[in-house]
């Protein structure tokens, strides 16, 4: 079997589907009032972080995508008030994420990015830009995680996705997004619609 470039790619687009799947099914359980609790993290509440992941995913996925959107994204600094609407949108960012890195080609991954940021235009690699925005999610994902420490729902286990020994511990999520391991393990390159 050969090596695809693209693989870690599709694979890291699902788990962060998954990750993001499994965290705000937890945070679905809060209520407004512990939702927009002021807690002890970067941002000062789970609404603002997560709020925060979207808008960031948006400016970035825009970008790789070769749209010009740029600081607009953050017009709003939490465009979404309730979890149930934060949910909906990230879910709906998280399939163009994985459509886009599906559609990609291997020269892709080095193809240039330019990222709008008003007053300039940032270009970095394709490859280095996904890998930011994944190292992101990631980071503040890890944020959520922690306050909802402080509040009566149990944090969520977000680390259990990539290898195949973890199958028995994603198939709910799998399941509820109708996937296989298959879908998971060996991610097949899809067409962009």
């Amino acid at each position: 079997m050969s090596y695809d470039p693209l693989r870690v790619f599709r694979k890291l687009a699902r788990n962060n589907r998954l990750a993001n799947f499994r965290l705000h099914h937890a945070c679905l359980q809060l209520s407004q009032e512990e939702f927009v609790a002021s807690r002890v993290s970067f941002f000062p509440t789970i609404r603002a972080t997560l709020n925060h992941i979207y808008t960031v995913d948006r400016f970035y996925i825009d970008a790789v995508k070769g749209g010009t959107l740029g600081l607009a994204a953050f017009a709003k600094e939490e465009p979404f008030e309730t979890m149930a609407e934060l949910r909906r949108a990230q879910a709906e960012l998280d399939e163009v994420l994985i459509a886009f890195v599906d559609g990609l080609e291997e020269d892709g991954l080095a193809a240039t990015v330019n990222i709008h940021r008003g007053t300039r235009i940032q270009q970095d690699r394709c490859d280095d830009v996904l890998t930011h925005l994944l190292q992101h999610q990631t980071h503040h994902r890890g944020q959520v995680h922690a306050m909802l420490s402080g509040t009566t729902i149990k944090p969520p286990q977000l680390d259990e996705f990539i290898v195949g020994d973890d199958a028995k511990a994603r198939k709910e999520e799998m399941d509820a997004l109708g996937w296989t391991e298959t879908d998971l393990m060996f991610p097949a390159r899809r067409s962009r619609q």
